[in-house]
């Protein structure tokens, strides 16, 4: 897991302290470190002002038709936000679907998509569930006698929010914000198609124009960034004391009224806005042209094909190297256990175009056998995800009675045999959870794909890819509807899971 990252130091410490001193205090590298921050505080804030009105609205009011809404307000989550950055180029962008339909009213030229703004509208709109999830999870959770309590006192629901709720539920919004946060930092597909130069775009151009020094300190200076949110979030999670004492899911509902035609106005205006408007863009460049155009560009099923097959070897080898870390870290609480489970999430917290980078370094320098090949590109992903099998798989762990593994060694039964015939079986649903997460999450993972697939190697995402390049968006639609297939299916077998 940090084996990866010692390349991208090794070549930022290789860098004359001079010629590091230049490139960090460029103005092209301050423009970057600028760009990067604004991007992440206007995502966050503005998801935290999207996700916590929609999780009240689905829990604690009456709200109509509140159980579809809280499954399709959450759905946006599964979407890769570049694929909605498309869609919103493609509908508000120059000569876009939306300025075709309106240029015989005379108008002639929409606001610029391309920039900052754009990009933290098309991020804020994929990542606010994750605001959404943490703070509803929150509210059906926390006592709502404290509710009754306040409001016996005479205070309204709105001053009651402000003084009861939000203390209450402030440490899941936190919590949501700052993964939306460690999100914005590390995308890198809706910033290379707004053409915002952040750390993450900035580092895949450096990297193909050959300026590897520039490539790695840029990438320096995106994992300090992304440490600093880490221990921001550790540090709000050490000051957590929220206390509660009975289940809020069976609380009080508050009676909209008048309002509630409004607020069902919103949840379908963000409906519209995350899921309506890309399925009738892709929807529109494939009745458009998907069969047109640039022959090498021709949709072929084998990127499907490909997409598969990486990702499911992603998945069994993540499986696989999670299930000893999390056996250790549920059933040996010493302080090695916890530092092999917490080395696993180095991978996830770092942005994939700085895991590709490094492993670009290892390859190219160290191992020319491995550069550019299908183990490599696995090994990334593995890298990157892995952390999701162990959480999973270490659930799954806990939640085996130790007395059932008792048993079978007092039955004569050897270790191997007691965890090949009782453990395994009952940890086997997790263990293929944390496996399909790992898939499906790779099937989406566009910076390491690009920089460590093998010559020739398409896939899904290197599809849409070079058709966005080519400027070339028909063809485009089939590999955009597949992955929008795969996530949403994903995304609703896991809320079924919840009792909304």
């Amino acid at each position: 897991m940090v084996f990866p990252l010692s390349w991208i130091f090794l070549r930022a410490f290789g860098v004359d302290f001079g010629r590091a001193t230049d490139i960090l205090l460029r103005p092209r590298s301050l423009e970057i470190v600028l760009n990067s921050v604004l991007l992440m505080v206007g995502v966050t804030v503005f998801s935290v002002l999207i996700g916590v009105p929609l999780a009240w609205l689905t829990v604690r009011t009456d709200l109509p038709f509140r159980r579809f809404w809280t499954v399709v307000i959450a759905l946006p989550l599964a979407i890769p936000s570049y694929l909605g950055a498309l869609a919103y180029i493609s509908a508000f962008g120059p000569r876009g679907e939306l300025q075709s339909l309106l240029e015989p009213f005379g108008v002639e030229q929409l606001p610029e998509i391309y920039g900052i703004h754009g990009a933290i509208l098309a991020i804020t709109l994929y990542t606010y569930p994750y605001v959404y999830l943490t703070t509803r999870a929150a509210l059906k959770t926390f006592d709502t006698r404290l509710v009754d309590a306040a409001r016996t006192l005479e205070h309204d629901y709105r001053e009651t929010f402000r003084r009861v709720t939000l203390p209450q539920i402030w440490p899941a919004i936190t919590a949501g914000a700052l993964l939306v946060a460690l999100y914005a930092v590390s995308d890198f597909g809706t910033p290379a198609f707004m053409q915002l130069d952040v750390f993450t775009r900035q580092i895949y151009v450096e990297e193909r124009g050959g300026n590897y020094d520039y490539a790695a300190m840029l990438s320096i200076q995106l994992i300090v960034l992304t440490v600093f949110i880490l221990a921001l979030e550790s540090k709000v999670r050490g000051q957590e004391k929220v206390y509660t004492d009975s289940s809020g899911s069976q609380g009080f509902t508050v009676e909209l009224g008048v309002w509630r035609w409004p607020a069902l106005a919103a949840c379908v205006l963000v409906f519209a806005a995350t899921i309506v408007l890309p399925v009738v863009v892709f929807t529109s460049w494939f009745f458009g042209g998907a069969t047109s155009g640039v022959q090498a560009l021709q949709f072929q099923w084998k990127y499907a094909f490909n997409s598969a097959a990486v990702s499911t070897a992603a998945a069994i080898v993540a499986a696989l190297a999670a299930l000893p870390v999390a056996y250790l870290a549920a059933r040996y609480k010493t302080r090695l256990s916890e530092v092999f489970e917490r080395a696993t999430y180095v991978g996830y917290a770092v942005p994939g175009i700085v895991i590709g980078l490094a492993l670009v370094f290892f390859g190219a320098n160290y191992a020319g056998f491995l550069y550019q090949t299908l183990p490599l590109l696995i090994f990334a992903y593995v890298v990157r995800f892995m952390p999701q099998a162990v959480g999973s798989t270490r659930t799954a762990i806990l939640q085996v009675n130790p007395k059932l593994t008792e048993a079978s060694r007092t039955l004569g039964k050897s270790n191997v045999e007691t965890f090949r015939k009782v453990t395994l079986p009952l940890i086997a649903p997790g263990i293929v959870a944390g496996a399909a997460l790992v898939f499906l999450t790779t099937m989406k993972e566009l910076p390491a794909t690009l920089l460590l697939r093998p010559t020739g190697f398409d896939t899904l995402v290197t599809h849409i890819w070079r058709a966005e390049e080519a400027a070339y968006m028909s063809h485009a639609a089939v590999p955009a509807f597949v992955i929008l297939l795969v996530s949403g299916l994903s995304m609703m077998i896991i809320l079924r899971q919840e009792n909304a």
